[in-house]
């Protein structure tokens, strides 16, 4: 009778260390998978360089930071030109391509020289979904029905939908980086995202990152604060409102929520948080951002 008895005990202890061991694994453990090698600073030539607390410009780059409110909300809006799209740029957190290898957006941008950076798509917390950096191919699983926003080598944007193509198409193609979040919120001018649609089980209103393209060579990186009194967060559809205003074409919805950050100058400029209480940068896998 013992021995039936503990049968459950043991079987309970069994499932939950198998449980805490799945949850460590999939959110905590770390692993490198390759080494990237850092993007060394460039010898272009930049001129002059004007730097102000909103404002970066020198001949090759010029970014004009502004800050709005709207929806009880405080929105950053770095308008971008470059002329080269070779500026634009991602980078893996501690140059590495691994499972759970995470810095902050603020860390990864000065370990690459970055003038502007935003978060990117935390792709290392998923299993599949298309890794593309600077034209190499990370990871080719699709994620079934899933829109990506591929930058191509001509700085030029699209949309995809990765049961539709394969990653290895869309390098021959001239895919140089890919974003694996999503939704689109704007395509060809016009907003696409209902006005209650959401990603996966987040919040109406959060705190939001996304990029866009105006023109060639002109981009906007956004971020929203939200979750405080002081900022409540925005929609998906009041986002896409707020960039169709500035003449957006593609706008596409990078991982918001606590990850939301964006860095210019040295600086965090916005006030990332996760429970609304402090204020904190959340690691991330990757950034997207200016630089040499």
């Amino acid at each position: 009778m013992r021995n039936i008895k503990i049968y459950p005990i043991i079987f309970s202890i069994c499932l939950i260390s198998f449980t805490v061991y799945v949850l460590l694994d999939t959110f905590v453990i770390s692993e490198v998978y390759e080494k990237v090698e850092i993007n060394s600073k460039s010898n272009d030539v930049i001129g002059d360089v004007n730097i102000a607390e909103s404002l970066y410009e020198d001949d090759n780059i010029t970014i004009n930071l502004s800050t709005i409110k709207k929806y009880d909300t405080t929105i950053y809006i770095a308008d971008v030109v470059l002329n080269d799209s070779k500026y634009l740029k991602s980078a893996f957190a501690n140059n590495s391509y691994g499972k759970n290898i995470t810095a902050t957006t603020s860390e990864i941008a000065k370990n690459n020289n970055a003038i502007l950076a935003i978060n990117g798509d935390y792709y290392g917390v998923q299993k599949s979904g298309y890794v593309l950096k600077n034209y190499k191919i990370y990871r080719n699983v699709s994620a079934g029905d899933k829109e990506d926003l591929v930058i191509y080598g001509d700085g030029s944007f699209e949309i995809i939908n990765e049961s539709e193509i394969s990653l290895e198409e869309l390098v021959l193609k001239g895919a140089k980086e890919l974003l694996s979040f999503g939704p689109a919120l704007i395509i060809n001018g016009e907003i696409i995202v209902s006005e209650n649609e959401e990603v996966g089980k987040a919040m109406a209103s959060n705190p939001r990152t996304a990029i866009g393209i105006i023109d060639n060579n002109h981009y906007i990186f956004v971020v929203s604060d939200g979750r405080t009194e002081e900022s409540v967060g925005l929609s998906l559809y009041e986002l896409a409102c707020v960039m169709k205003d500035y003449g957006v074409k593609t706008l596409y919805n990078l991982d918001g929520g606590g990850s939301s950050s964006m860095y210019f100058n040295g600086n965090l400029i916005n006030k990332p948080t996760t429970n609304g209480r402090s204020i904190k940068e959340r690691e991330v896998s990757d950034i997207v951002y200016i630089g040499y």
